[in-house]
């Protein structure tokens, strides 16, 4: 990140929520036992420690993870991960969705997660609310969405991004003036006189810092920062979301700016888009770079061996650590925590999520003899456009391959979404399968 001017805020004057999402019914079945932001992201992370890595290198050390769904291994992750010293006021805490005398139902959507946790908010002590969504691969420095939010004297910023027409049609997309303030706001707009009138006018890219002229439209990231006096005012009411209730009725009557960012930003909300963020990582320039040590992504650190590969064959790969890799030929593929690949396999664009342990050579013994594959990837193995999931047992001789097959299917052994195969976590493929 490059350096910023003067604040013109604290940095300790602001409170994060990180909202953990519904159910994930588009990452299914990687979001079949774990929370949405406890999805493994590109062989050793999590997705929700992109938020937080970024609030934490933005100076903001108040952080709330809101979620009700599998929340399990998400709690495990954070209590193990975040830790700060006994001498500072920072956190990170995880506030599940709960039942209660007075209310007793679940989280309806953004704002209604916000609003069911509102008392425990304010009984801190901050001037700007940071909302930020859980899903979400990108890097970005906070302070200069406050800055630019006291700045502006705003009651509510959003980030926003822009993007090309085709994109258009599946975000919100704000409409803006020259001073940014926001005059609209239209949820997927897909008729083509309404996307040319929320059209950005090219004359303004010089000043709003967006290079070329091609064709863009400003579409909301789902991150927002409130004013703490305007929080309990806003969400006085029953309306459940904030990008498709809250914000745009906020726009008529308050004062809402867009911060234009034109980092790299995806949203990491379906099989396709979690596939294709993780083998962008493989490639010689990725459009997000974890290398970055200005900014780096935390995770939870596991102490484990450096990775052992034995005369294996690989091209464009993330090798994860504690890795034993046997003579195989990688390509185009991420290679997760403590993965076992034997000899002969061939493994193309497949994005593995590691194991949670090793196993016992008790435990191999066991499963050999009940003619079970030991946990990892067998030999002679030929996988291809596949994620496998945490804990797989995949025999030797399997072939898995999308190819021939529908774009979406559910088996016994395994899920297609998107023409991805997914293997399930601790799934068991016997040796020999053909899928």
């Amino acid at each position: 990140m490059a350096p910023i001017g003067p604040r013109t805020f604290n940095v300790s004057n602001v409170l994060s929520v990180i909202m953990g999402g519904g159910q994930g019914s588009r990452l299914f079945p990687l979001t079949k036992d774990r929370a949405k932001p406890a999805v493994p992201l590109a062989g050793k992370y999590r997705l929700v420690d992109i938020p937080i890595s970024n609030c934490i290198n933005s100076g903001f050390r108040r952080i709330y993870i809101l979620t009700q769904f599998n929340s399990t291994s998400l709690h495990g992750h954070i209590s193990r991960t975040y830790k700060f010293d006994h001498f500072t006021s920072g956190f990170v805490e995880i506030l599940a969705a709960q039942q209660t005398f007075t209310n007793t139902s679940w989280y309806q959507g953004t704002a209604d997660a916000v609003r069911k946790n509102l008392i425990h908010f304010l009984n801190h002590d901050f001037d700007y609310l940071l909302i930020l969504s859980g899903d979400q691969l990108y890097r970005m420095d906070f302070r200069r969405v406050v800055d630019q939010h006291v700045e502006t004297g705003a009651d509510i910023t959003v980030a926003t991004i822009p993007v090309a027409r085709n994109e258009a049609r599946a975000l919100g997309i704000m409409q803006i003036g020259e001073d940014r303030r926001i005059t609209r706001f239209v949820e997927k707009p897909n008729d083509p006189a309404v996307l040319d009138s929320l059209r950005l006018p090219p004359e303004w890219y010089p000043k709003l810092g967006i290079e070329g002229e091609r064709e863009l439209f400003l579409a909301s990231m789902g991150i927002y920062i409130f004013n703490r006096q305007l929080v309990r005012e806003l969400l006085d009411n029953p309306l459940p979301d904030f990008g498709k209730h809250i914000i745009p009725h906020a726009i008529n009557t308050h004062r809402v700016f867009s911060y234009i960012f034109q980092g790299y930003w995806e949203d990491i909300g379906t099989i396709r888009s979690f596939f294709d963020a993780n083998l962008d990582l493989v490639s010689e320039l990725p459009r997000f770079n974890f290398f970055d040590m200005g900014s780096p992504i935390f995770s939870r650190p596991r102490y484990l061996p450096g990775s052992k590969i034995n005369g294996a064959q690989i091209d464009h790969a993330v090798i994860s650590d504690g890795c034993i890799i046997n003579q195989a030929r990688i390509n185009s593929s991420i290679v997760g925590l403590r993965t076992v690949v034997g000899s002969g396999t061939d493994l193309n664009r497949v994005v593995i999520l590691g194991s949670d342990y090793y196993e016992s050579q008790e435990s191999v013994l066991m499963h050999e003899c009940e003619g079970k594959p030991r946990i990892g990837i067998g030999a002679n193995c030929k996988i291809e456009n596949a994620i496998i999931d945490k804990n797989a047992r995949i025999g030797n001789n399997v072939t898995i391959s999308p190819a021939g097959k529908p774009d979406k299917a559910d088996h016994d052994l395994y899920y297609i979404r998107d023409g991805i195969i997914i293997i399930p976590k601790n799934a068991v493929i016997p040796h020999g399968t053909v899928i």
